[in-house]
């Protein structure tokens, strides 16, 4: 598969692999796509001990690395004031009455506090420049950033550095704002993925993100878990495709086995944009959380973004680890970021596996195209 970003890359597959496990983003790149670990759970030293493992394990390989760069609140910035502070007391009683309500374990304690604070400084500015220089400091083939146009001093170093810049949107005008941020590569991700999504298709998105930005490259995202849709992809003129949900549910992917299974059980039509978990729309399992947050007659509303994860990820935590434990409670609240594509995902195979059959059904859809054409 010979495009421009995957002869600029020096990859075998313009297939790239967003994951948060690194053991994912290593089998995919070293099957000749490219892995690409989303950074935001990570502290800087955390990310630094992945990183350095990744190296070791794909021998020179190219991978890339996605921040997660706040845009208008960022709560570390607060002159001192605690995250856990800014918090209202209505969704903290919100979140103790839903761990109540499904009977999962712990829910006397404050599900608030010192770990919304340390969440918080991951999310700010500080910490996603930690991480960012961190990221530049190994042999890493491109640097993402994951939602909004790149910070001026993220492109000033990734220049320095010699490495692309993506950026991913999910309008026409966001596209052109990225580039105009200095973004090298834009990666057009419709509402059908998993994650943070805009409301326009992948179908429709694509095609008029690559007229509107050439010849910035284009990779399509949203919606692409085998071949036939990467050739579709292609067919729209994107130079590639890029793929999360799919490795949600590969051998090598952290995912909880409970939420694993749930996956598996999935129908396309069981998910939901929801701002129960961020603060802003993504696309997840549609579970008792989403439903609560979104619909239930108690719920005080999401916050916005960050906010929302600060009171989300440490109550989804215990939630977690009480499904994990097959409290019946928590494995209705239990759920992840995942696109629509979770209807085809009803197998455990291993990441490398998925590369080769995404390639050969990518090669016999053209095949068939080509015969129609003659």
């Amino acid at each position: 598969m010979r495009t421009a970003i995957s002869e600029r890359l020096g990859i075998e597959f313009p297939l790239f692999a967003f994951s948060h496990c690194r053991d994912v983003v290593a089998a995919v790149t070293n099957a000749g796509g490219f892995g690409v670990l989303g950074a935001i759970a990570y502290t800087p030293e955390q990310l630094d001990v992945e990183l350095t493992w990744i190296d070791e394990q794909v021998g020179g390989r190219p991978y890339g690395v996605d921040v997660l760069v706040p845009g208008k609140v960022d709560a570390a910035a607060l002159g001192g004031v605690r995250a856990a502070d800014l918090i209202p007391e209505r969704h903290r009683d919100f979140v103790t009455h839903l761990l109540t309500k499904y009977g999962v374990g712990g829910h006397g304690q404050q599900p608030v506090g010192a770990a919304a604070d340390e969440f918080a400084r991951r999310v700010s500015a500080a910490g996603a420049t930690g991480l960012i220089d961190v990221a530049l400091k190994h042999p890493i083939g491109l640097i993402a950033s994951a939602l909004g146009p790149p910070p001026p001093e993220m492109v000033a170093r990734a220049r320095d550095a010699g490495v692309p810049v993506a950026a991913l949107v999910g309008t026409v005008e966001h596209a052109r704002r990225q580039v105009a941020a200095g973004a090298d590569v834009i990666v057009a991700q419709g509402t059908e993925a998993g994650g943070h999504t805009g409301e326009i298709s992948t179908m429709v998105l694509v095609p008029q993100v690559v007229d509107a930005v050439a010849p910035v490259p284009v990779l399509a995202a949203g919606g692409i878990a085998s071949g036939r849709q990467m050739a579709a992809a292609m067919a729209l003129g994107a130079q590639g495709v890029w793929c999360g949900s799919v490795w949600l549910t590969t051998e090598e992917a952290e995912t909880p086995q409970s939420v694993k299974r749930k996956f598996l059980a999935a129908s396309s039509l069981d998910t939901v944009r929801s701002r129960s978990r961020t603060g802003k729309p993504a696309r997840q399992l549609a579970t008792a959380w989403t439903e609560e947050w979104d619909h239930g007659q108690e719920s005080p509303g999401p916050l916005g973004m960050p906010l929302q994860m600060l009171v989300a990820e440490h109550a989804m935590a215990r939630v977690i680890a009480a499904a994990e434990r097959g409290e019946p409670g928590a494995l209705e609240l239990a759920g992840y970021f995942v696109g629509q594509v979770v209807g085809q995902l009803d197998q455990v195979k291993p990441a490398r596996e998925v590369v080769y059959e995404m390639v050969y059904e990518f090669a016999d859809a053209v095949e068939r195209l080509g015969r129609l054409a003659r």
